[in-house]
């Protein structure tokens, strides 16, 4: 008779899995993916290497798996923050919220966006920026529909929005440069790129972002 997991040992094994994500997520944010090793791992999550083993074939095994649950959480952060408003304010937040947080864990950030890694994990780049491009590809269809916007391919805008957002991130990412004069300028950038039409909400939009008439 094959062996069946228990529900209690199924949620052990899960909770074990996670401990060594968070563990591996706190490694890369601190030393980025170079300073990654299994045995690094082991001692941040308080368990022996053989067990982060047990959970993860490998080091690329492992980043994947991290890549899948920071990715989720930002994409949750990015879709929550623009989700209202015109798609001015809604591009404005997103844009906001995206190149924010990155800006607060560059570590971390630079590995997802730009950091040479192992082929099995730059594949994840692809759904990490998939999976942003499709928040902002629902912000475009919506405001080109209600005329906010001019005639545009939703999905090639927002590819080429987050394209750029990312390009433009690595630089202050791997110099660990302040974000003050970069997250305004992305936001203007991306007024411009999308064709953005004024609105009664706009000044204000542009006033609680520091962008001014003159940057858009």
């Amino acid at each position: 008779m094959a062996y069946r997991r228990t529900a209690a040992v199924q949620a052990r094994l899960d909770a074990q899995a996670e401990l060594i994500v968070q563990a591996a997520t706190a490694v890369l944010s601190r030393g980025g993916y170079a300073a990654l090793s299994m045995a690094a791992v082991a001692a941040e999550a308080g368990v022996a290497t053989g067990t982060v083993y047990k959970n993860f074939e490998g080091k690329a095994d492992l980043v994947r798996a991290v890549f899948r649950t920071v990715v989720a959480r930002e994409v949750a952060a990015v879709a929550a923050a623009g989700a209202n408003g015109t798609v001015l304010e809604r591009v404005t937040a997103a844009v906001e919220t995206f190149a924010s947080r990155a800006l607060k864990n560059p570590n971390l950030a630079y590995v997802l966006l730009a950091e040479p890694v192992d082929a099995a994990v730059d594949s994840e780049r692809l759904h990490f920026r998939r999976a942003f491009a499709e928040k902002f590809e629902i912000a475009v269809a919506e405001g080109v529909s209600r005329g906010e916007l001019p005639p545009q391919e939703p999905r090639i805008s927002a590819a080429a929005l987050v394209g750029a957002i990312g390009e433009v991130l690595v630089g202050p990412l791997a110099e660990a440069l302040h974000g003050d004069c970069v997250v305004p300028q992305l936001i203007a950038f991306s007024i411009r790129a999308l064709g953005v039409r004024d609105d009664p909400g706009a000044d204000r939009a542009r006033l609680e972002s520091g962008v001014s008439d003159a940057d858009a």
